[in-house]
């Protein structure tokens, strides 16, 4: 699938529609209100399965040509992109709004960073 001409709100759409299943109960087929914590903690698992993929230097176990942190990020945007069509957010004007807002950070700046008690991280 070549997704590299959509924004993010079309691939989230597209993405979600991949997805619709987990979105329906499993016997009736009728669409089910999906746990918001619960989908927010698998984002999290695909992450951390990405820390650790780095931590011991694996390759995919399911895309053997990729590395394991490589799939499981793209396995977390998925979940992202799932969360947000699903939710009907509008993830292309948040993270363009994001990106602006950070980029006029004070405590994002060098300076800020090098001072004392600045964001290291």
């Amino acid at each position: 699938m070549n997704t590299s001409d959509m924004s993010l709100n079309e691939l989230s759409a597209v993405v979600h529609g991949l997805n619709i299943n987990w979105w329906r109960d499993i016997k009736t087929g009728e669409p089910i209100q999906r746990n918001k914590g619960e989908l927010l903690c698998l984002i999290h698992s695909e992450i951390s399965e990405a820390m650790e993929g780095e931590r011991k230097g694996l390759m995919d176990d399911h895309i053997p040509n990729r590395r394991m942190a490589e799939v499981e990020l793209a396995d977390a945007i998925i979940r992202i992109l799932d969360y947000a069509g699903g939710f009907n957010y509008d993830i292309q004007g948040a993270l363009e709004e994001k990106l602006e807002y950070n980029r006029k950070r004070n405590d994002h700046k060098h300076e800020a960073r090098k001072a004392e008690g600045g964001k290291k991280f």
